[in-house]
């Protein structure tokens, strides 16, 4: 589902020294892009956009894996048997996501165990999103339809991007994330039209999702450090701001026909310039939650680490099909 614009500084990395790269193959790697044509993993590629590209893919992995969590906790709480069968293929959808991504990551060079691992020990991060609690129905309502619409504008972008194993499976992903999208609008009516008190909880929810919605793109351009190599580069072929802008556009206007708000005066489209403007959601927030500090950061990954634990036995018992058992039925 999620895959956030903003990609965290590896600070260990940003101390060594910079890779002087062959001026020869630097020149035709970028002379390939421009054309229009895929880099695949056995083409040369320079340390950075391989070191670049490890971190977009492996994070929008994670966070395929993480944002399932919020809505999983649902599934037994689903209002009925319809959302429930629901909610059960999206978060089966996301996971398979996350295997999609790993896969593309590990064609890179890193392996799947070494992400696991730094997604664990915090070394790896993945959307900030995911660090809010889903604390009713109408939290679930807007993920599916809000955050899934935000990831949305983000993979159906870098799609179109250089890198093949990485696009190929944005492609896949954007078609089952359009299943979600429209799940996720029908559930989100179904609140806005229904009761006094299922419209007064998806309120409540809207107001409590704006800022982490206004933080998934990650923070202004004029402050990222990656985007204008990366973007070169077509890892990224569109800016945080730009991406954002995207999204405000396309669904704010969804939000007030139906008679809802966001808690934000400011939020005004410049009609002129077709640019949003809207109150600084504390960007603050955003690093302190992105580095560990967010309400819920220790469950998160608290709930990944026992999945991890207890699976152990799973993934021995397939390293190793020879040693099956086979039980007698009588």
């Amino acid at each position: 589902m999620y895959g956030g614009g903003y990609i965290q500084e590896d600070k260990n990395v940003k101390k060594a020294k910079p890779v002087e790269e062959d001026p020869v193959k630097l020149a035709a790697f970028e002379a390939k892009i421009e054309a229009g044509e895929k880099i695949e993993p056995e083409d040369w590629m320079p340390f950075e956009y391989r070191r670049q590209l490890i971190r977009m893919i492996e994070q929008h992995a994670h966070s395929e894996v993480i944002g399932s969590l919020p809505e999983g906790t649902w599934i037994t709480r689903a209002p009925n048997f319809k959302r429930k069968l629901a909610l059960v293929a999206k978060v089966q959808d996301e996971i398979g996501h996350a295997h999609l991504l790993y896969n593309a990551a590990e064609t890179l060079g890193k392996s799947r165990n070494e992400m696991i691992n730094d997604l664990l020990s915090g070394k790896s991060k993945y959307s900030n999103v995911f660090n809010y609690p889903a604390k009713t129905w109408a939290d679930v309502t807007v993920i599916g339809f809000l955050i899934d619409g935000a990831a949305i504008v983000n993979q159906l972008i870098n799609s179109k991007g250089s890198y093949g194993p990485y696009c190929r499976a944005l492609e896949r992903i954007c078609y089952e994330e359009s299943f979600h999208l429209k799940q996720g609008h029908e559930a989100l009516v179904a609140l806005a039209t229904g009761t006094p008190a299922q419209r007064d909880m998806l309120q409540d929810a809207l107001n409590r999702w704006y800022k982490p919605m206004i933080h998934f793109f990650g923070p202004p351009d004029k402050t990222s450090v990656h985007s204008e190599k990366l973007m070169k580069w077509k890892v990224k072929m569109a800016s945080n701001d730009d991406m954002r802008n995207q999204f405000l556009d396309s669904y704010v206007p969804k939000i007030w026909e139906l008679g809802l708000s966001f808690p934000d005066e400011k939020l005004k489209k410049n009609e002129e310039t077709g640019v949003w403007g809207f109150s600084d959601p504390d960007w603050d927030e955003f690093f302190r939650v992105i580095n560990g500090d967010g309400p819920c950061n220790e469950e998160r990954l608290a709930v990944r680490k026992w999945a991890e634990e207890n699976g152990e036995w799973v993934r021995k018992a397939l390293m190793k099909p020879e040693e099956k058992i086979t039980i007698p039925l009588s």
